[in-house]
């Protein structure tokens, strides 16, 4: 994919895909719950149809219309053994979520995965889930998937995480769900909440302290209809192309503005950035609302601490902005870059210095000078969909052309997102 500078400014409104996060879950839930869950807005990227093809695999009946998607739910014990391995392709949230499923059956299952998935950390779901009695084991011994686990009782726990991890926090309350006794999990800060957000509306009881949550063992969940807000982190990309070419006005509609999510958000009204919030509401539990962006200058700001789960998937294109910013930005704290889909922190910090931006990488995060103009450059995003969608935008305010290798990658979390992008730019991408 070549791009170039933006000829002119980008205009118009936008739905956004559905969030990933809560469509992952939505489907997961619904599989456990009684009765059908009807899935609006359900977003169809690569790794929610990954976590649909392995529920399909355990006997669930998931069917796609023209406008939702419907899971018939055969209840907290409906799962049947799959015949073969169930296969999560890039999605971590699909192995890590469905590890706490799977530890409290009734028959044997692998976990794995495409290359990226089997390099990616696993031991921060099986420590917990073995603290519950859980047999789960890397096959190969490396604490990656495939994991082999063998369903059995699971028993009341107590688990006090080193990391802040919607996925890890996920796994325990899942298993929780089958559990003897009380399940707690607290983390060093709150991470996304979606979980016991969409738990609670289907059924499950929960109670918070804190960064301590605590589910009590589910007797039955009830089938929910649920809209899928819009993904702040695909948002992320037209806020931030919004704000760098000029001239810029984009309105971004019913997007999920979840408190435990909207770290950018805050980030950028740090950095002067003009984010106005229309027509708030919450649907289904999560708050949402429209988000008109204009461009204007930003300056430069530190990014870390606890605000960091709520914007890790959004880091990436932080790090652009910031490359444009007036000064110098500190991004800290936020090691679980490495371990994401690549190596965030690495692959952001070669593909900007290829566009000419003055960027030094940390141990847990990145230095920033702005104010260097950009070039084009070929960049290989390392087949991480928010390094390729990050990248697109710095070519919008970069000088030249930029080559982005591997453009398909970003169907993992957005298939349209260059349709998109280009719809607002008067078809100039």
């Amino acid at each position: 994919m070549e791009l170039t500078r933006s000829r002119g400014p980008l205009r118009g409104s936008l739905d956004v895909p559905g969030d990933k996060s809560v469509s992952h879950r939505a489907v997961m839930f619904g599989a456990l719950a009684e009765g059908t869950t009807e899935i609006t807005h359900f977003l169809e990227g690569a790794d929610c149809l990954s976590t649909i093809s392995c529920f399909r695999q355990m006997g669930i009946p998931i069917e796609r219309t023209p406008s939702s998607i419907l899971v018939r739910g055969k209840g907290l014990r409906g799962l049947a053994a799959p015949a073969g391995d169930l296969d999560a392709g890039n999605s971590g949230t699909t192995v890590r979520l469905l590890s706490g499923i799977l530890a409290g059956q009734s028959f044997a299952s692998v976990l794995t995965g495409d290359a990226s998935i089997r390099r990616r950390p696993m031991r921060r779901v099986m420590d917990p889930l073995r603290a519950m009695g859980a047999r789960i084991r890397d096959l190969e011994g490396n604490g990656c998937a495939p994991l082999a686990i063998e369903g059995t009782a699971l028993h009341a726990a107590d688990w006090d995480s080193r990391i802040a991890s919607a996925q890890v926090k996920s796994c325990v309350l899942l298993a929780g769900l089958y559990a003897d006794g009380p399940v707690s999990f607290t983390e060093p800060a709150l991470s996304r909440d979606h979980t016991e957000r969409m738990l609670q509306s289907f059924g499950a009881s929960l109670t918070r302290e804190g960064t301590r949550v605590t589910i009590e063992p589910a007797p039955r969940l009830e089938g929910q209809k649920i809209y899928v807000p819009g993904d702040i982190s695909s948002a992320a990309y037209f806020i931030a192309a919004a704000l760098l070419v000029p001239g810029s006005q984009v309105l971004l509609r019913r997007v999920g503005i979840n408190p435990t999510r909207d770290g950018m958000l805050r980030v950028l009204r740090a950095m002067g950035a003009d984010i106005r919030l229309e027509n708030e509401t919450v649907l289904c539990g999560e708050p949402c609302a429209d988000l008109l962006v204009t461009a204007g200058p930003l300056k430069a700001t530190e990014i870390g601490g606890d605000i960091i789960p709520a914007l890790i998937d959004e880091l990436p294109v932080l790090a652009v902005l910031a490359a444009f910013a007036e000064g110098t930005t500190v991004i800290r704290d936020a090691a679980e870059l490495k371990v994401k889909e690549s190596d965030r922190i690495a692959v952001m910090t070669d593909g900007l210095r290829r566009m000419g931006a003055d960027v030094q990488a940390t141990e847990d995060g990145m230095i920033i000078t702005g104010g260097k103009p950009l070039h084009g450059a070929v960049i290989d995003p390392a087949a991480d969909h928010r390094a390729a969608m990050s990248f697109a935008v710095a070519a919008l305010a970069a000088g030249g052309t930029t080559t982005i290798t591997d453009e398909q990658c970003v169907a993992i979390s957005y298939p349209t997102f260059f349709a998109d992008l280009s719809s607002l730019s008067g078809g100039q991408i």
